[in-house]
């Protein structure tokens, strides 16, 4: 047999196996006709076939493996194995599958070296773990990590006994509880790598790993033995417990059980552990919870390869923003670090400018400062921003973001000068959260180039984009803005141009249930820890404050000039209004946000509790009269109630789109899986039978709509 000679089996596709001149064999990792790499459970014989091949060769001194994609190693397992089984027996042996595969890895009697560029995650860096060694490329597009938590599961092939053993048992808990990508450098700080290399060298290095044979390991830090220690661990356990019960209510089983395997395989050895992990693996493969967090996956990667049109957009190459307040500096920011496109920031002053670039550099700073960035890396991200007080620099943007005030006439003035000082081709985008987008463009030359991108505050962290096209809005436009979104690292959906749109237009009657049951005598605290008891991340007055008061109200008059008196808030808004309370910004809202000063440690520290003052100016005396439960239930309701709606009139194009939006924009519980998912979930009939029970009791704004009422005499589903 030639040394160079790749060797295959008739059959097999996925793995092929050569032998280099130094004896070093390869094996290659390529899944014909995907972009990436997954792992499934049929690859498993494959795999073995190519072990067997090795195990043939004769003077073979170690194997590296390697990816033939371009971009990823391996990205994961393919999760619609999970959906294909339907007991819990058969998603354990799923898992136990790939727990023997990789067992045949770590004990091969050859050292085995991964070769790691791109993608390596999930059950792709558990196949790693198993190698006896990780070497990884320094390129950006390398990321390590255990995201399984984030689809409602753990690590199922070994990865909650490896990891734990590999980097220390705290610094793996953080990992596969977070979910969190580490980059190379960090994988390598960390130990999860032993070398990161430029990519030219990668394999180069991977073989001379093989040729040296594997050497022991360093002992880990003795802080990290001492927390893996029959002393450390019940400490360390109650902390991590703790800390995780707080974050998740409840709600996500998954975390509880990743924090029971791995303290099982510390302190009964590992072979209990993986059957304690493929066990867990399989219960929660069973979960509504997974069920829901998974459907949302599949949801938002099918929305990814959507253009959100027939036709397909216009390149982007640069892009103006009109406005350096916190929005236009938000939106600036991703334009430009996620974008990576040059943004040229308009505003009436330098001193607004400054703003938007100081917000962009503080927050590279702060990355440099976390070593998850260079500097010459932040200088270089900061080289795509600059400024100007006029129009200079606008003649190449394609595509203008408008983040101006919430004023008709000034951002129809907006979309007159900007015609007038890009060209042609150029698309006005407008940052809007209640103007009409055919009003924007009714004063336009070219409407059909006119469109909407609602993004949401604080545009860094919030993940969802709005893309509203008006009537005349070309196709081009919309697929353009989507791209835009898309290059922001944004999930853009596509909604229609009606009052509120999407996400604010279910999210304002929730608001205003919220303000009804305070009216009524019930606590602040108690109507905002209702709906985080629930699920969502931050209760809806809490959530008034942090929004602004002022702004948060500013859409309801158009909401019910357009859609009826179901949106009439309490009286309560106009008062604290008058009172001159816009929430955080002002220090004055629903909550208290002077600063105390501590009686023992005599530190300042920011206190955040509800303001008594606010019972007095509303003429209420607080007393929970109501259980927690239902308040969420009056405030919950009329959110899937307008979520219906929604879909009835085509302001959101599917089920889906109302899940991720609601789910992104809102923060509605994801282990619910979004408003439709839930409904379906609790069913037609019972949604229509609570509605109409709470409009009894607390008038015609609960009424259920039409669509819904359907639904119910027909038992139909949003999903079938």
């Amino acid at each position: 047999m030639a040394l160079d000679e790749t060797i295959m089996s008739a059959e097999q596709s996925v793995f092929s196996f050569s032998v280099r001149d130094d004896r070093v064999g390869v094996i290659t990792i390529d899944v014909p006709g995907e972009k990436v790499n997954t792992l499934k459970a049929e690859f498993v014989e494959q795999f073995l076939a190519v072990f067997e091949q090795a195990q043939q060769v004769s003077g073979l001194k170690g194997l590296v493996i390697i990816s033939g994609k371009p971009d990823t190693f391996i990205a994961g397992a393919d999760i619609t194995m999970i959906a294909g089984c339907q007991t819990q027996q058969e998603a354990t042996a799923l898992a136990e599958k790939g727990q023997e595969l990789f067992d045949k890895i770590a004990s091969y009697s050859l050292p085995i070296v991964a070769a790691i560029h791109g993608a390596c995650l999930g059950g792709g860096l558990e196949f790693a773990l198993a190698c006896h060694a990780r070497i990884c490329s320094l390129d950006d597009k390398t990321r390590l990590g255990l995201p399984e938590v984030q689809l409602g599961l753990l690590p199922g092939s070994g990865g909650t006994q490896r990891l734990p053993r590999l980097i220390g048992v705290s610094s793996a808990l953080d990992m596969i509880l977070t979910g969190r990508q580490l980059k190379a450098k960090q994988a390598k700080r960390l130990g999860v790598v032993d070398d990161a290399v430029p990519l030219d060298i990668l394999l180069d290095v991977a073989v001379q790993y093989v040729k040296k044979g594997v050497a022991k390991r360093k002992p880990l830090a003795w802080s990290q033995r001492l927390l893996a220690s029959a002393l450390g661990r019940p400490l360390l356990f109650r902390m991590v417990q703790q800390k995780t019960r707080a974050k998740t209510h409840g709600h996500y089983p998954a975390p509880e059980r990743i924090i029971d395997v791995i303290r099982l395989g510390l302190e009964k050895g590992q072979k209990a552990g993986l059957q304690a992990e493929s066990k867990a693996f399989g219960e929660l493969a069973m979960s509504s919870e997974s069920s829901a967090l998974r459907s949302l996956f599949f949801a938002t990667t099918s929305l990814k390869n959507e253009t959100g049109s027939s036709e397909l957009p216009a390149q982007i190459r640069h892009v103006g923003i009109l406005g350096g307040g916190l929005m236009g500096g938000g939106i600036a920011n991703v334009t430009a670090t996620r974008g990576h496109l040059p943004s040229r920031i308009k505003d009436i002053n330098e001193r607004g400018i400054n703003q938007a670039l100081k917000y962009t550099w503080d927050m590279l700073s702060k990355r440099v400062s976390q070593r998850r960035l260079t500097s010459s890396e932040r200088s270089r991200q900061m080289s795509l921003l600059s400024g100007t007080t006029d129009y200079s620099g606008f003649k190449q943007a394609d595509i203008v973001v408008e983040a101006v005030f919430e004023d008709l006439v000034l951002k129809r003035k907006m979309v007159a000068e900007v015609e007038a000082n890009t060209k042609a081709e150029t698309i006005f985008a407008s940052n809007t959260s209640s103007l009409p987008i055919h009003q924007i463009a009714e004063i336009a030359k070219r409407p059909e180039q006119v469109i909407g991108l609602h993004y949401f505050s604080p545009v860094d962290k919030m993940p969802l984009v709005e893309v509203i096209p008006h009537a005349g809005t070309s196709e081009k436009t919309i697929a353009t803005a989507v791209a835009l979104a898309k290059k922001q690292g944004k999930t853009a959906i596509v909604v229609g141009d009606k009052a509120g749109f999407y996400v604010n237009r279910i999210l304002s009657p929730y608001i205003n249930e919220a303000g009804y049951c305070l009216v009524e005598g019930e606590p602040i605290e108690h109507i905002d820890k209702a709906l985080v008891d629930f699920g969502f991340p931050i209760g809806p007055i809490n959530l008034l404050d942090e929004v602004g008061i002022d702004v948060g109200t500013k859409i309801i008059p158009v909401l019910v000039d357009q859609l009826g008196d179901r949106f009439t808030p309490p009286a309560i808004l106009d008062a604290v209004l008058s009172d001159d309370r816009k929430g955080k910004k002002n220090g004055r809202g629903f909550y208290s946000y002077a600063t105390k000063k501590s009686k023992f440690w005599s530190l300042r520290k920011n206190s955040k509790e509800a303001d008594s003052s606010i019972y007095s100016l509303l003429k209420v005396q607080p007393v929970a009269k109501m259980s927690r439960p239902e308040i969420a239930q009056r405030c919950l309701m009329l959110m899937l109630n307008e979520a219906v709606r929604c879909l009835d009139e085509g302001v959101i194009r599917s089920p889906r789109d109302g899940d991720i939006g609601a789910v992104f924009g809102i923060g509605f519980p994801p282990f619910l899986g979004g408003p439709f998912r839930y409904m379906d979930k609790l069913g037609s009939r019972h949604v229509v039978e609570t509605l109409q029970r709470l409009a009894q009791q607390y008038g015609d704004r609960f009424a259920p709509c039409e669509r819904l009422i359907q639904m119910a005499e027909q038992d139909k589903r949003f999903y079938e």
